[in-house]
């Protein structure tokens, strides 16, 4: 076995290629009021990375927490409560049962052999009540590109991000498409001129424009509740 393996935040989002942005902090923002987060609320990030999404939810109030492979979180995420490493499809998520409000993920899901554990995990983890929030690529608008990152894993589509979760006891499933353009998310007037990019912008402007970058690049965007009680078991 290699013993050369170096931090994957480190390589692949090293800040001269993948520069610092207001994103986290508006996505973050937009997520906290469109699910009624409240400060105070336990909440981990999965797979936090340089911990940017995460840092934007602490600024609202949230109690932060964090688990990666990697450490970076500890330079860029001001104001954890705490930081955990770990192999999480191997060793699962190293936190008591019935502990957070909500787990948040955003393209880690996709990064699992068997997303199923991460799934078992995150309703473990939450407490009766609590909010799971998943984001990840949509394969459908995503295919030509997903191996791009020789880490993906497991592609998933709307049925099958809703279908893991609800086989796994989480109930109130939401699944939906989702662009990563923050202008979309207040002004849903302009999805149309996002759609018609999606279909017709050549290809090869996708690395020199964000528009139409995150307009083919659709995203799932899902929520799910553990339920109040356990449900019941099959005889």
């Amino acid at each position: 076995m290699s013993t050369n393996k170096r931090d994957y935040v480190d390589i692949v989002y090293n800040e001269q290629d993948r520069p610092l942005t207001e994103y986290p902090d508006k996505l973050a923002g937009y997520l906290f009021n469109r699910y009624g987060l409240k400060p105070g609320q336990q909440f981990l990030d999965i797979g936090c990375g340089r911990g940017e999404f995460l840092r934007g939810f602490i600024r609202r109030g949230v109690q932060g927490y964090g688990v990666d492979r990697s450490r970076a979180a500890e330079k860029y995420c001001p104001g954890l409560v705490e930081l955990k490493t770990a192999d999480m499809e191997k060793d699962g998520l190293p936190f008591a049962d019935n502990f957070f409000d909500v787990v948040y993920s955003k393209s880690v899901i996709e990064h699992f052999h068997y997303p199923e554990r991460l799934v078992e995990e995150m309703y473990r983890i939450l407490k009766p009540g609590g909010l799971a929030i998943t984001l990840c690529p949509d394969w459908e608008f995503n295919y030509r590109i997903y191996f791009e990152d020789y880490t993906h894993r497991t592609p998933f589509m709307q049925a099958s991000l809703r279908d893991i979760q609800l086989m796994h006891g989480f109930e109130s499933v939401a699944v939906e498409r989702f662009r990563q353009l923050p202008v979309l998310w207040e002004a849903g007037w302009l999805l149309p001129a996002a759609e018609l990019t999606r279909l017709f912008a050549p290809g090869f402007l996708r690395p020199h424009s964000k528009w139409v970058r995150f307009s083919k690049e659709i995203m799932l965007l899902s929520s799910a509740i553990k339920p109040l009680t356990a449900p019941r078991k099959m005889e």
